[in-house]
């Protein structure tokens, strides 16, 4: 099967979205989305899907890129979902271990903190239980000798030891790329930048399907399909506006900031889990040459696209940063880049942020529009077999077809594909060597693109071979390679969609970034031949983002009144 994932294939999916009525038509481009449509064309269903920005755009390239299993959901008893998110760990990192990495995670306890060595043990060990934990993979109990001999930098004044467990860290926004290329390669129809703009009803007033609109040539079309379902994650109470019936429910939003710090300044290899002052959990991450650090968790109000990073919630990690690891001494000066994401949980009367329920919930309409709310990162896949397994009977009676069960707990993702991840190492190995010998690509950055794009590698080395043959010397050979691969094989209309979601430079390699912004800028403006309108609006966005990464929303917001 021909695989349409090209920016250049736009106008043949369109074409294809408008020739069929689909069994699924999905609305929101997401990790929710992308597991959705995945879930159901690897059942044998028909599935299209829009998102109106670029894939991965909201929340899903916005997280703290854990799949983990919420430890600290059991303080709020939600044992269940610790249990059901704790296995689905494993399952996400073996259909996709090349965005998925196991991460020992130290959860310090002091005298008089939140958690003590007691009630850490118990938890962790509950933890191991519920969620399926392997038997190397099993909590341990550290001393404050242990504890100080794995990191260093944690406060030394009142330790009295660690829980040491693992989860596992991945790219959020890769992980819901290379999810939904392999819907593509399945048959899903699939356009990023289209947005739904209205429902198509029938004459009982059951909706059945969606007027869209390219966000980039402007063409209005419809696409039909026996059922719509609305995965628009922050956007969904927006998308359920739309249709004439919705229930009581909505969502609350709150939002959640990182920090990114070079490991010059914080050489720290260890992740930590640790509680603040004022009760609030916080993940400081290592990640190649970075750490990151966050959350915070506050409501959230205001514009959902491009949330920002204030100096508030910069003062607010800071201050984490400096509490729980004194002899570091982080200023705002150190900050090299953030990044601000809008969570879409469930609203519950009363609830603080920290306190609201990660759970997700289907909504049945009355007008049958579905809506997905709420969930995590690490839920994706679930969420979607559970959401198809009620909708099966009933489309199977409509449309006549007979669909599989659930496929996807052992079927790898897109670059997933390497028989499992006890060959991830050797398979890094081999192809940093081939890229290395034949492109003279140097090792830390041979491995980091071979991990990035798995078993697609083979596919950028076409592009990096181009680059040889040509003798290009405007962009250096693996990142021709990178832009190349992304806009044929990943839809990336624009320089942000490349440089932050699919690679990520843009927030973990801000001096590279900066160096070969203008490059890449040029590159792709010789693939698209930009209108100067075109060409202002994506360097306006690009200098935006950059803006907001390098430091807080209002102080540039200040320097520009």
């Amino acid at each position: 099967m021909v695989q349409l994932f090209s920016a250049f294939d736009r106008e043949t999916i369109e074409r294809k979205l408008q020739d069929e009525k689909f069994d699924i038509v999905i609305v929101g481009g997401g990790i929710t989305g992308a597991g959705i449509a995945l879930d159901a064309v690897s059942r044998g269903m028909t599935v299209a899907l829009v998102e109106m920005n670029d894939f991965a755009s909201g929340t899903s390239s916005r997280s703290t890129k854990l799949v983990h299993g919420g430890l600290r959901y059991l303080q709020q008893f939600e044992v269940k979902e610790v249990a059901e998110l704790g296995k689905e760990r494993a399952i996400v990192y073996e259909n996709g271990p090349h965005v998925t990495t196991p991460e020992w995670m130290m959860l310090p306890f002091h005298k008089g903190g939140n958690m003590g060595k007691f009630t850490a043990s118990a938890g962790i060990r509950l933890y191991d239980y519920l969620a399926g934990v392997k038997k190397d993979e099993r909590r341990k109990i550290l001393s404050k000798e242990e504890t100080l001999a794995k990191n260093p930098f944690v406060k030394k004044d009142g330790l009295k030891g660690s829980g040491y467990y693992v989860e596992y860290r991945t790219d959020d926004a890769r992980l819901t790329i290379e999810v939904m290329k392999k819907a593509v390669e399945l048959g899903a129809k699939v356009i990023n930048y289209t947005r739904a703009d209205q429902f198509i009803y029938d004459e009982n007033k059951k909706v059945q399907g969606v007027t869209v609109t390219d966000r980039l040539s402007g063409k209005v079309y419809d696409i039909y399909g026996h059922r719509v379902i609305n995965a628009a994650g922050p956007w969904v109470d927006k998308v359920r506006k739309l249709d004439y019936s919705h229930n009581n429910k909505h969502l609350r939003l709150t939002k959640g900031i990182h920090l990114v710090i070079d490991k010059k300044k914080f050489p720290m290899e260890q992740a930590v889990y640790f509680d603040t002052p004022d009760g609030r959990m916080v993940f400081a991450i290592p990640r190649d040459k970075k750490v990151y650090v966050g959350t915070t968790d506050t409501f959230y109000e205001e514009t959902l696209i491009n949330p920002k990073a204030l100096e508030s919630d910069h003062n607010y990690v800071i201050k984490a940063i400096n509490y729980m690891f004194p002899d570091v001494h982080v200023s705002e000066k150190d900050i090299e880049s953030s990044w601000a994401g809008v969570r879409p949980l469930i609203y519950e009367e009363g609830k603080d942020p920290s306190e609201i329920s990660r759970k997700d919930e289907v909504w049945f309409s009355e007008s049958g529009l579905i809506t997905m709310a709420g969930g995590k990162l690490t839920g994706y896949r679930k969420m979607a077999e559970k959401l198809l397994n009620d909708i099966v009977k009933d489309l199977s009676k409509e449309t006549g077809k007979a669909y599989k069960e659930v496929q996807t707990k052992h079927l790898p993702i897109s670059g997933g594909d390497i028989g499992g991840s006890q060959n991830l190492e050797a398979f890094i190995d081999k192809k940093a060597k081939e890229a290395i010998n034949r492109f003279g690509w140097t090792l830390a950055e041979a491995r980091e693109i071979v991990k990035r794009f798995g078993t697609n590698i083979d596919q950028l080395f076409t592009y990096a071979q181009e680059h040889k043959e040509k003798g290009i010397e405007t962009l250096p050979n693996s990142l021709y390679a990178e832009l190349h691969y992304s806009v044929y094989h990943e839809s990336v209309v624009d320089p942000v969609d490349f440089l932050l979601r699919r690679t990520g430079y843009l927030l973990f390699d801000m001096p590279y970034l900066l160096e070969w912004k203008e490059p890449v800028f040029e590159e792709m403006d010789r693939l698209f031949h930009w209108d100067e309108k075109t060409k202002a609006a994506h360097l306006d966005e690009l200098d935006t983002q950059i803006a907001d990464a390098r430091e807080p929303a209002d102080w540039h917001d200040r320097k520009s009144e």
